[in-house]
């Protein structure tokens, strides 16, 4: 599957006393939900980069939007076109640090502490030499 730059897919938000719900009729599991428009476009948008992002990593198609013509609203309901630009969620989402619980000798954690070693960077350093990484992936 060939990863695309950019994606715009329709939402339905669906006005209710209690809030707005945030669907995408052309994927399913891309739901949210809001309590004012502004939020309901923010949830919206983080929501379809999720969604999106996932379906590359787990190489599930990604079907073409439905054309905002096509789309039946009821109502109490708008539709809105979301649009993401993939390259910067691939990026903050490779980016995004990943909490590890590991163990070292106590006689080693208090040298380093007394050093004001960041061990979050000792490690990240020795991981990238230990794999010959030469650069930033």
């Amino acid at each position: 599957m060939k990863k695309r730059e950019s994606y715009e897919f329709v939402a339905i938000f669906d006005y209710e006393s209690d809030g707005i719900n945030i669907r995408f009729p052309d994927l399913e599991e891309a739901i949210s939900c809001a309590n004012t428009t502004e939020e309901a476009i923010k949830n919206a948008k983080e929501v379809l980069e999720l969604v999106l992002y996932n379906r590359e990593e787990e190489g599930i198609e990604i079907p073409k939007s439905t054309p905002l013509e096509k789309i039946k609203c009821s109502e109490n309901e708008k539709t809105v076109n979301v649009s993401v630009w993939m390259p910067l969620v691939r990026n903050e989402m490779e980016e995004q640090a990943v909490k590890k619980t590991l163990t070292i000798p106590q006689w080693l954690n208090k040298l380093a502490e007394a050093q004001d070693v960041n061990f979050s960077k000792v490690l990240q350093s020795a991981l990238k030499e230990y794999l010959k990484i030469k650069r930033v992936l």
